[in-house]
């Protein structure tokens, strides 16, 4: 426990649950729904309404090992492969195994899959993949379609919702044991302003953090919250170094800030072409699968030939598709090309890398279980170990649907753990401040703008340990500045939601550079300019940090790419998902049948 804490005022109102669920995109809705299913009375809190999670953002698909010819051991390899060496193989080997299955139940939910004429699910290729797995919905719209039936199903199981509301702090006990979320409710709804969810289990699935860069294809509401509020409250967070910057973003012009449109990887899985502005094809002899290569490869190739040219942006030229294709497989992305005057069936699209999705997060075992007890995390908000230093295409969906299913087994007592239901009279009173570390000083809203310029600069896509302890310092003065403010930071850093925001923000930078700096070599997206290769022998580990009393991050390195227990003595491992035998079939350490 650090005892440290967001300024706010005091709770105003309270209500009780077994589990409260904090995030409503494929993993918190999925890990709500399974919860509600076995008898607990769960709360699901939203920073927005109920369908404005980051995965109705998602374009490309869900990947799974369904087609004909694929198996769970081929997708696994090609996990491996994309993240760098730091994937922790039994995560990735539960992930490929347990994926078909969580997919089909997916679609019993509701969700409806493109089909070929055959009536099978219509699979696409995208980058890592050897094989077409990528399961797709109208389109390029699969998020959306999953959104839509997740919300539906959770809207008619009457789960409680609390929508427009930010998650602030974890409740614990004096036991550092959780006891519930503090939270503000923005305005609407039953409950206004900060109150409590009062529960013995807490799910964080928060979403990603994109946000702590100045151009992202993250949602505005991707501020890190999650992480901070592990962070916090004395959590383990690992791989923050890894963010993933998509190679596709629609080039709005230099200095484009916010949410940028993304262009699929499906795109290129269907044969567009990236080329320069003179028109030919640069990733031709880069890797095996040119176009195709992992996402971190990609990234890097765009931003050289940039470098190498003085240009601003690349193109994806996929002209050749036609107009019938790209209105039928690409609504999507054809209607946000040409809201912004670009035509892809007559034009090559102008395409740079942007911040796109942490492959770190709240470390995790198995179960989702993180280092403070009765706070689990699923999601892009947590590490599992599954996508290593670079998250293999697609892999994020189903990543969220494995392991919201995972945890909910583990807290319905499907595993042996111990049942949470309905417990009220074994659960202690909460201590707000344990350690009396108190608050953190908040910082003004228009700080978002400096730290996204400083991460952007000191910690994009290229880095050095320049640039870095430049980053670093320009983190530290603006921490420093807000504390010498006063308890509550500068006179206009009133608390309220952008000052908490901010706050978050620069939590999770200071986190990530201090990772960065430390990680000497170049792996997956993590990309140092001045340490340009690979080492096994030094870094094929990761990097777990913690924040200390003190405020200041804690870095230590674990023994090789498996995470250590997050409470030792305890198994990680549980005996099966709901509704899956897999594991049982596919133990971690046993080999794949082919």
């Amino acid at each position: 426990m650090t005892g440290i804490r967001l300024t706010a005022p005091a709770p105003g109102w309270a209500i009780d649950a077994d589990v409260v669920v904090v995030g409503s995109g494929v993993a918190g809705l999925t890990t709500a729904l399974r919860c509600a299913a076995a008898g607990l009375t769960t709360v699901v809190v939203t920073k927005a309404r109920l369908d404005d999670g980051s995965t109705r953002w998602a374009q490309g698909g869900i990947a799974a090992a369904i087609g004909e010819g694929d198996t769970p051991e081929q997708h696994l390899d090609d996990t491996l492969v994309a993240g760098a060496g730091l994937c922790d193989a039994s995560a990735v080997r539960a992930l490929v195994t347990e994926g078909p299955d969580a997919v089909r139940r997916l679609i019993d939910t509701g969700a409806h899959f493109d089909t070929t004429d055959t009536g099978a699910i219509a699979l696409t290729r995208e980058g890592g993949h050897h094989r077409r797995r990528i399961a797709h919905a109208g389109g390029d719209a699969t998020g959306a379609e999953i959104s839509r039936a997740l919300v539906e199903a959770v809207r008619s199981a009457a789960l409680r919702i609390i929508e427009n509301a930010l998650v602030l702090d974890l409740l614990t006990d004096a036991d550092g044991r959780t006891e519930g979320v503090t939270l503000h409710v923005m305005g609407e709804g039953q409950h206004d302003g900060v109150g409590a969810v009062h529960a013995p289990a807490v799910v964080l699935a928060t979403g990603g953090m994109g946000q702590v860069f100045s151009a992202t294809t993250n949602p505005p509401v991707s501020t890190g919250d999650g992480v901070a509020l592990a962070l916090r409250a004395g959590a383990e967070v690992s791989d923050l170094e890894f963010v993933q910057f998509h190679p596709t973003v629609l080039f709005l012009g230099a200095g484009s800030e916010g949410q940028q449109p993304l262009v699929s990887e499906a795109v290129r899985g269907e044969g567009a072409h990236l080329v320069d502005a003179s028109g030919t094809r640069f990733m031709l002899g880069q890797h095996e699968l040119a176009e195709l290569a992992p996402r971190d490869i990609v990234a890097k190739a765009i931003t050289r030939q940039m470098q190498l040219q003085g240009a601003e942006h690349m193109y994806l030229d996929a002209r050749h598709f036609g107009a019938e294709m790209w209105e039928q497989r690409f609504p999507t992305i054809l209607a946000a090309c040409r809201t912004h005057g670009i035509d892809p069936v007559t034009q090559p699209i102008p395409v740079a890398p942007a911040a796109h999705y942490a492959s770190g997060g709240v470390r995790t075992d198995l179960r989702g279980r993180t280092t403070v007890p009765g706070l689990y995390a699923c999601g892009e908000v947590a590490c599992t170990g599954v996508h290593g230093a670079n998250r293999l295409a697609s892999n994020s969906l189903l990543e969220g649907l494995v392991f919201a299913e995972r945890i909910a087994a583990d807290i319905t007592g499907a595993t042996g753990a111990p049942r949470v239901g309905s417990g009220a009279s074994a659960r202690h009173t909460p201590v707000a401040d344990p350690t009396g570390a108190g608050t953190v000083a908040l910082l003004t809203a228009e700080s978002r703008t400096a730290i996204q310029r400083i991460m952007t600069k000191g910690a994009g896509v290229i880095r050095s340990a320049g640039s870095l302890a430049v980053a670093a310092g320009e983190l530290e003065a603006l921490q420093h500045a807000a504390a010498a403010a006063g308890e509550h930071g500068p006179k206009d850093a009133v608390p309220g939601v952008e000052a908490w925001e901010a706050t978050n923000l620069l939590l999770v930078s200071r986190v990530l550079v201090a990772a960065a700096r430390e990680r000497e070599e170049t792996r997956g997206c993590h990309w140092r300019e001045d340490r340009p290769d690979r080492d096994d022998a030094a870094w094929r580990r990761h990097l777990v940090v913690r924040i200390a009393p003190d405020r200041q991050p804690v870095v230590r390195t674990t023994d090789g790419a498996a995470f250590p227990p997050v409470h030792p003595g305890v198994p990680a491992e549980p005996t099966a998902t709901a509704g899956s035998d897999s594991l049982r079939n596919h133990p971690a350490d046993a080999p794949e049948e082919p």
